[in-house]
């Protein structure tokens, strides 16, 4: 299966997809990264290992039509077959999400459906969480449909918030987490174990 990974930030979860293709625990190739952000540290990553990587932000286009156009061309011309968002910060046009319906992922850095949906995004997902008080915090692998944050959920790890968190040392620990459970999710979907009916999902053993 042929991976596009779509980041705005420097990495990290593109880098343990990487690992995790390298080891040979997933199936199959990054074939693409694309960045809304020219200088984002996952082309960096994409390029140093001769993986095609493009910046493709829709200021540079007069439309969400012309942007959604070209971003499926990129798609197209690099055989897409899966997309996963890693640290993605733009919302994926509509028409993107209906023609790639079930195969597009997402990871999260709360335990969905609480602390999600828009502007519940990075070091914002914890302050939230630890202002709320809760005890328990993690990481959701999700499907993208045209809600935020929204779409059935895949895999989810807990962990405990301890009493002295900052929402910078819960973050750390929490991207840990997604590094851990992305490129399971990722390889439970290539190998076509994950099971997809309405608003739910399953992956099978």
């Amino acid at each position: 299966m042929n991976i596009a990974v779509l980041a705005s930030g420097g990495g990290s979860n593109l880098r343990a997809i990487l690992n995790a293709i390298q080891k040979g625990t997933i199936p199959g190739n990054i074939t693409l990264v694309v960045s809304n952000n020219s200088t984002a540290g996952a082309l960096e990553i994409a390029r140093a290992h001769n993986i095609p990587a493009h910046h493709c932000s829709q200021l540079r286009y007069p439309s969400e039509e012309a942007f959604a156009d070209a971003l499926a061309r990129l798609f197209d011309q690099h055989g897409v077959t899966l997309i996963a968002l890693a640290g993605y910060m733009k919302k994926i046009p509509s028409v993107v999400i209906q023609r790639y319906r079930n195969r597009i992922l997402n990871v999260h850095p709360a335990l969905l459906p609480a602390y999600g949906g828009k502007g519940m995004y990075g070091i914002r997902v914890h302050q939230a969480v630890i202002a709320s008080g809760e005890k328990v915090s993690g990481a959701t692998v999700h499907i993208v449909d045209e809600e935020y944050d929204r779409g059935p959920i895949v895999m989810q790890k807990r962990i405990d918030v301890h009493p002295d968190d900052t929402p910078e040392s819960l973050a750390k620990r929490v991207l840990a987490v997604e590094h851990e459970i992305y490129p399971m999710a990722i390889k439970a979907f290539v190998e076509g174990r994950v099971k997809i009916e309405g608003r739910k999902a399953t992956v099978q053993s």
